[in-house]
């Protein structure tokens, strides 16, 4: 009786810790006090720093300095139409010699720097010369059947790729930080404690039931021991939560989205696909936002169908 009572205990804290990492990152460009961190948590002020920064090896200050500057870098590679300064402003930098001081602390580079040399750096490179010849083979066609524009390609694991407006959706999570690259069983372990949390409730039997994995953060930018992800369904917006289980909002808006049938040691391959060769060829940019993977479809001998789906504005 003990030990569950622990965990319940543990559960609390940690899904109190989520709604506050959520609550940052929806208002990432603002300014925000201890007491405001502390009330989104349900902890007094007095004791909140300390609970968060045992939870999280950071203070929440710390924290959210650096998800802004891994922000900030992920934005000064793909939004290459942003100036360093705007990109400050949007990540909550309102002097840009402060951000220009934090980001070259933290990236031991300047982020000019950073701009001009970080797609030689990266995995990117590699990717836009490995796809040169799936990016020239790239085509536009309407579908008449989804009235949009899609566009296909010679990459075989891509099925298709449109941008479309999805609504708002409401999401239960449950939320892992640290490495995740390969792990399956991680994954599988996440999303049966998600249905074993839904199934006494009805949630399963909803109608247009959907299931997501939502990425906090870039791979390329954040260390592998601070990647966040959450393993989401869609819930009805007055859906009760406690415990391990969070709940969030995933914006409205358009996204590219890209369906795939993977196996799991192809969703690199994909992701990277997407980055490197279809947005170059698109006319869209990444906009602000988590991106997601969605599973629509159940898997069948090994292969996964997949939509890979990240919000977009014009470039």
């Amino acid at each position: 009786m003990k030990s569950t009572e622990n965990k319940y205990l543990v559960n609390e804290y940690r899904s109190r810790i989520n709604r506050v990492f959520d609550y940052i990152e929806t208002n990432i460009e603002k300014q925000f006090s201890l007491e405001e961190l502390a009330m989104q948590a349900g902890f007094s002020k007095y004791h909140f720093n300390r609970i968060f920064s045992a939870m999280v090896r950071e203070t929440p200050f710390q924290f959210i300095n650096r998800i802004r500057l891994e922000k900030a870098a992920a934005m000064l590679k793909y939004r290459t139409n942003d100036t360093i300064s705007d990109i400050a402003i949007k990540c909550g930098f309102s002097d840009l010699s402060v951000f220009s001081r934090n980001f070259k602390a933290h990236f031991a580079m300047s982020p000019t720097a950073w701009r001009k040399i970080n797609p030689e750096n990266s995995n990117m490179s590699q990717t836009l010369g490995n796809f040169d010849q799936e990016r020239e083979a790239i085509s536009m066609y309407f579908c008449d059947e989804s009235k949009t524009i899609k566009w296909s390609s010679t990459m075989e694991l891509n099925q298709s790729t449109e941008v479309k407006k999805l609504p708002q959706m409401t999401v239960a999570y449950v939320r892992h930080t640290g490495a995740y690259k390969g792990d399956e069983k991680l994954f599988e372990q996440m999303f049966n404690k998600l249905c074993t949390w839904a199934a006494p409730r009805g949630l399963m039997a909803q109608e247009d039931l959907k299931f997501f994995a939502v990425y906090h953060d870039d791979p390329k930018v954040t260390e592998e021991e601070n990647l966040r992800t959450s393993a989401c369904m869609t819930i009805p917006a007055d859906t009760k939560v406690d415990g391990a289980i969070g709940k969030m909002e995933i914006a409205a808006g358009n996204y590219a989205i890209a369906r795939f049938i993977l196996t799991a040691k192809d969703f690199e391959q994909a992701w990277d696909w997407l980055f490197g060769t279809w947005f170059p060829s698109s006319g869209y940019q990444p906009d602000d936002g988590p991106c997601f993977e969605m599973y629509t479809e159940e898997q069948e001998g090994g292969k996964i169908p997949v939509d890979i789906c990240v919000p977009v504005k014009p470039l």
